[in-house]
């Protein structure tokens, strides 16, 4: 499978982008939002559909015809950033084989600190509400298509709707804690990981609130 970037139309990598980020969405909604005829939309969908990068499903809401709905097959998800996840992957069971599991996480906490490194200066005199923009910066720039989502009182939300590293995830869940510690030192902040994509959710968020964490 390639890459985004290969291969499609721009309305369907515009299509793809959509579903990436909301999921399960109605024939109706995927029209609106690409300004285009529910007729345009529907072709441009089979055409991913008989790809295998697109499902659909059919909902009775009330009196009429069932409200169709599609959304990404696990086939697409290899379109979007995965950081060399295979190859890393590859090298971390190595390594695991070698070394044992606790020299994996030892190896994934020094990469968090190197990324640590890289970027603490940027959070300097910032409050927490710009801690947390700053930080959805670096990580959509890391392929990570991070947004904010809504502020609550005391509270602030991330969301990723790509995980680069969910082959790894997948087998060596210390990677998802190990990020969570990255976030609370970059931030020093309290950070609650409600959702995460290598769980089978369709995005990963995070809440995050006013704390003391101290750098890694």
């Amino acid at each position: 499978m390639g890459s985004l970037d290969a291969g499609f139309s721009s309305t369907k990598k515009a299509i793809l982008l959509l579903l990436k980020r909301k999921d399960r969405t109605s024939l109706g909604d995927i029209a609106a939002s690409m300004r285009i005829s529910k007729m345009a939309a529907l072709r441009h969908l089979t055409a991913l559909e008989t790809k295998g990068l697109v499902e659909r499903s059919s909902h009775a809401e009330g009196r009429g015809r069932p409200r169709v709905y599609f959304r990404l097959a696990d086939k697409a998800h290899n379109l979007f950033p995965e950081a060399y996840a295979q190859m890393t992957l590859a090298a971390l069971a190595f390594i695991d084989r070698s070394l044992g599991r606790e020299a994996v996480v030892k190896l994934l906490k020094q990469r968090a600190r190197e990324v640590y490194d890289a970027h603490h200066a940027a959070f300097d005199h910032q409050d927490l509400k710009e801690k947390v923009a700053t930080l959805a910066k670096i990580r959509d720039d890391g392929g990570y298509m991070a947004e904010l989502g809504p502020s609550r009182k005391g509270a602030h939300e991330l969301l990723e709707f790509n995980c680069p590293i969910r082959a790894i995830a997948g087998k060596y869940s210390e990677a998802c804690a190990v990020e969570v510690e990255l976030f609370e030192n970059l931030l020093h902040a309290d950070v609650d990981a409600t959702h995460r994509v290598v769980a089978g959710d369709a995005v990963c968020r995070f809440i995050i609130r006013k704390g003391g964490a101290s750098h890694a």
